[in-house]
């Protein structure tokens, strides 16, 4: 049985969460009073849907359900998480609080969304003040990890890391913030941003465009990957932050920000605001920005995930525990006796301009079945990480039928012939829904000493698998296009 989180409240952050959940298999549970809530989070489950599998090489968990509730007593009832995320005015929260004690089952962790309140301030005369903490996510929470979770007193360290687990088996980073303090750590720093900013639209000094344009082609762009403190410390050259700080420590003497001082939101400073941004991006509409900003956001983090670094290497990780606790697909043979290791489905960037998968992708899906192959037969991480491989040294994919959008694939390989350093497999890759074929691989894999740089027997527990397998695949008659040579004509 799947577990169940309740969201309380399905705005644009509470639908995020919800995508969050149901998306790693979590049943989700929703109340919200708006009569748009249907509508507005399976907007955004579509949104999520379209980009956080992109980040997966693989299959995320089968998804999880949605039901939408009447009162919060029949929401919270037999959940392992509940997140709060109504407006931000104390009394409704406090009002909330009241009804989630008094129905949800004893000890289930209380997150609030909340940006503007300290978690001291929430527990004030709740009924159970050590099961609520602050659990405040970015928006998209579908794509972005971080969760700044923020404790008081009251919260025991075991209940504390109970929602760290929680919220890292959802693919989150939570960053334990030790101490409270009004508006977190992200907040404050994007606050004096926006303060800055403020000042510069109020005195002409930039629109809100040249504002976007100084972050997203400047500065933004570093901070995705390194943050701050290593940004600068880079900057430093080789004497690296000391460097840095002696260089530059000096500018903060002098009055460049006015990090204490507000301007006044006139009507006149918001018209001017507002007609800025207008004239920035008002031929898009939210939905349309919304997309944008995800395809973009998936970009920057397959990115990072291919080079291990910031969240990407968050990413890597998530994906290694979701296929030690529930692998996509067990390994297993179909009728026919052919090795079933992977699945996956089509996503939107995997299309190209006419409207099908487009050609490399399908070399990636049959790379990922080979090395569903290679954890099959022990040649996994650690093996690689002690100095052996098998290489692909040559590859012949057939692309025999188109596959589109949203269609669910599936692999199945046959092992050919193998010896003590090769083996010659052939993948076919079907439409799961109609085992319609679109695609076969003819691979030819090479073990080697990755240290030497040359060719080697793989090493006796591996090779015994392959032995193994080559022998229950023997009988098996011979695929019709295997060993064809690139344009080849087809038998008819």
């Amino acid at each position: 049985m799947n577990k169940q989180a309740a969201i309380i409240g399905g705005g644009v952050i509470g639908g995020g969460w919800a995508a969050r959940f149901v998306l790693h298999g979590w049943d989700v549970r929703i109340f919200d009073p708006d009569p748009e809530a249907k509508r507005k989070v399976g907007e955004v489950l579509d949104n999520a849907r379209a980009s956080l599998p992109q980040l997966i090489n693989g299959c995320l968990p089968a998804e999880g359900s949605v039901s939408f509730h009447g009162t919060i007593a029949e929401t919270v009832a037999d959940t392992q998480w509940i997140q709060e995320s109504v407006p931000e005015r104390i009394e409704i929260k406090h009002e909330t609080y009241a009804q989630i004690m008094a129905n949800a089952r004893q000890g289930t962790p209380i997150g609030s969304s909340t940006s503007g309140y300290m978690p001291s301030q929430l527990q004030e005369n709740t009924a159970q003040p050590q099961h609520l903490v602050v659990a405040h996510p970015f928006n998209p929470v579908y794509l972005l990890p971080l969760v700044e979770l923020v404790p008081t007193k009251q919260n025991t360290p075991e209940f504390i890391q109970h929602c760290k687990q929680i919220l890292t088996d959802i693919g989150m980073v939570p960053l334990h913030v030790r101490k409270e303090i009004d508006a977190h750590i992200a907040d404050r720093l994007l606050e004096t941003i926006w303060r800055e900013a403020l000042w510069m639209v109020r005195d002409d000094i930039a629109t809100t465009e040249e504002i976007d344009d100084a972050i997203r082609y400047g500065f933004g762009l570093r901070w995705a990957q390194m943050g701050l403190f290593e940004t600068y410390r880079v900057a430093g050259g080789e004497a690296g932050m000391e460097h840095f700080i002696a260089q530059f420590g000096p500018c903060l003497q002098r009055p460049w920000s006015r990090l204490t001082d507000v301007p006044e939101l006139t009507d006149g400073l918001t018209q001017k605001i507002a007609s800025q941004s207008d004239a920035q991006s008002g031929h898009l509409s939210i939905r349309q920005l919304e997309q944008l900003r995800d395809d973009n956001l998936v970009g920057l983090l397959r990115a990072l995930k291919d080079r291990n670094a910031g969240a990407g290497a968050h990413l890597n990780q998530h994906e290694r525990n979701l296929s030690a606790k529930a692998p996509c697909i067990e390994p297993s043979t179909d009728n026919d006796g052919l090795l079933c290791l992977y699945e996956t489905r089509v996503l939107p960037a995997w299309i190209d301009y006419n409207g099908h998968m487009t050609e490399h992708r399908y070399l990636e899906v049959f790379g990922e079945t080979t090395d569903a192959l290679l954890r099959l037969i022990g040649a996994d991480r650690q093996y690689v990480a002690a100095g052996h491989s098998y290489y692909t040294v040559e590859t012949h994919i057939m692309n025999i039928d188109e596959s589109k959008l949203g269609e669910h694939l599936t692999t199945t390989t046959q092992i050919l012939s193998s010896d003590e350093k090769r083996i010659q497999v052939f993948h076919t890759m079907r439409v799961k829904t109609d085992n319609r074929v679109v695609a076969t691989a003819e691979q030819m894999l090479l073990h080697v000493d990755s240290n030497a740089g040359r060719a080697c027997p793989a090493l006796s527990q591996v090779r015994s698998i392959v032995e193994k397998l080559t022998r229950q695949q023997a009988s098996l008659p011979p695929p019709q296009t295997a060993g064809r040579h690139v344009g080849q004509r087809r038998q008819t």
